[in-house]
């Protein structure tokens, strides 16, 4: 089977011309080139079609989670494989509980994949991504877990089949990649002692949730241990803008250097006096989750944060991305708990944004997968084909 792919592939690339690279193949993917390859597979005879296939996973956390309004110790997870051609792309949807309803549920994502697993057979070419992907999405509202576990697992078959990372693909430099934060839950001063002694020393920038009655002594019990810099998520936990704005300003002191959803999301006149006035650049969150999310938030926010399991994937996160740029707006890429799986593949996305929250799978005990790693603190990306992951 690798045999033969190997001799299609290497007839079209000749096809096209002998200094073609993979790499500029997928980035006119629309072009003759794919359909060369394509073609010269249907004349060999054979007319592969994608398979999916999905089974629920939970994720087992290292720690109880807590923020300010809930704790946790496990989430639900639906694993997710497209197969095409022998060949298997990864995928996955993670749903704490506390976004159910935006997210889904276990039962809502099978039924959903379920539907998928019916439709996705009509589709003979997985490099049509924009064509197979908007048709997914349009089987429903919502589901955005679902339709992000497909988009990444496609993503990781095309760039498999094209023996390229996503990053490659994109044209980005790995070595721009950012630190990652790590994140340290809400927890009594003890607790919060130890773990920011565990991970100071690995990590360049932590990450803290607020949004509580103790803030204040949250972030002075880190700074007893580390003077590392801090960037917070108020998880909309302030509600009044004065409030905000005061302890915007007392965080800035703290050398914490970028703030996270201070107020909830309806309240969008009061986040645009905030940000107006902020020493530190105010991301969105909660007030973002897809694409015609970005246009009304210009001016209302310095930065979005985009999340592959609301936003329905890799396709989508690179478009906000691109418009987010195009408003002069900052750009953050984060995650759920998830396996390294769906961290990797936002990774792939992570040199080209100005911060970056990817330590989802650091915080499980079951992860499936190898991927992205996290050196010195430091995003370091494989130079494995896809989303760069492999099964443990």
């Amino acid at each position: 089977m690798q045999s033969r792919r190997n001799f299609l592939k290497t007839a079209a690339l000749a096809a096209l011309g002998s200094g073609l690279a993979a790499g500029s193949l997928a980035a006119n993917e629309t072009g003759g080139g794919r359909a060369a390859w394509f073609n010269i597979n249907r004349l060999a005879g054979a007319a592969p079609r994608m398979r999916l296939r999905f089974f629920p996973y939970e994720l087992k956390l290292r720690h109880v989670f807590t923020v300010a309004t809930y704790s946790r110790s496990t989430t639900p997870d639906v694993q997710v494989e497209v197969e095409y051609d022998g060949v298997v792309g990864y995928g996955e949807a993670s749903m704490p509980p506390y976004l159910q309803q935006e997210l889904g549920s276990v039962d809502s994502v099978t039924a959903f994949l379920q539907k998928v697993q019916g439709e996705i057979g009509r589709f003979q070419d997985p490099f049509q991504l924009e064509d197979i992907l908007s048709y997914i999405d349009g089987l429903s509202g919502g589901n955005a877990a679902a339709k992000a576990a497909v988009d990444i697992a496609l993503h990781d078959l095309v760039g498999k089949l094209l023996q390229a990372p996503w990053y490659r693909i994109w044209g980005l430099d790995k070595d721009k990649a950012p630190s990652t934060t790590f994140t340290i839950g809400i927890d009594t001063p003890e607790v919060v002692r130890q773990k920011t002694r565990e991970c100071a020393d690995r990590f360049n920038i932590l990450k803290v949730k607020l949004g509580s009655d103790h803030d204040k002594q949250l972030i002075e019990t880190i700074r007893s241990v580390t003077p590392l810099p801090i960037a917070v998520d108020a998880n909309q936990g302030w509600k009044d803008k004065h409030r905000a704005l005061d302890m915007i300003h007392w965080l800035k002191e703290q050398g914490v250097v970028m703030v996270e959803q201070p107020m909830p999301k309806e309240q969008l006149d009061d986040l645009a006096w905030v940000t107006r006035q902020s020493p530190l650049p105010v991301f969105a969150d909660e007030s973002v989750q897809r694409l015609k999310d970005i246009p009304a938030l210009q001016g209302v926010f310095t930065g979005i944060n985009i999340k592959l399991m609301k936003c329905t994937g890799m396709r989508e996160a690179w478009k906000m991305l691109t418009l987010a740029r195009a408003l002069g707006m900052k750009v953050m890429i984060g995650c759920m708990t998830e396996t390294s799986c769906a961290i990797s593949a936002a990774a792939q996305l992570s040199p080209a944004v100005d911060f970056a929250d990817l330590d989802g799978s650091l915080l499980i005990a079951n992860d499936r997968f190898k991927g992205m790693e996290v050196v010195n603190g430091k995003i370091t990306l494989p130079d494995r084909p896809g989303i760069g992951v492999v099964k443990l």
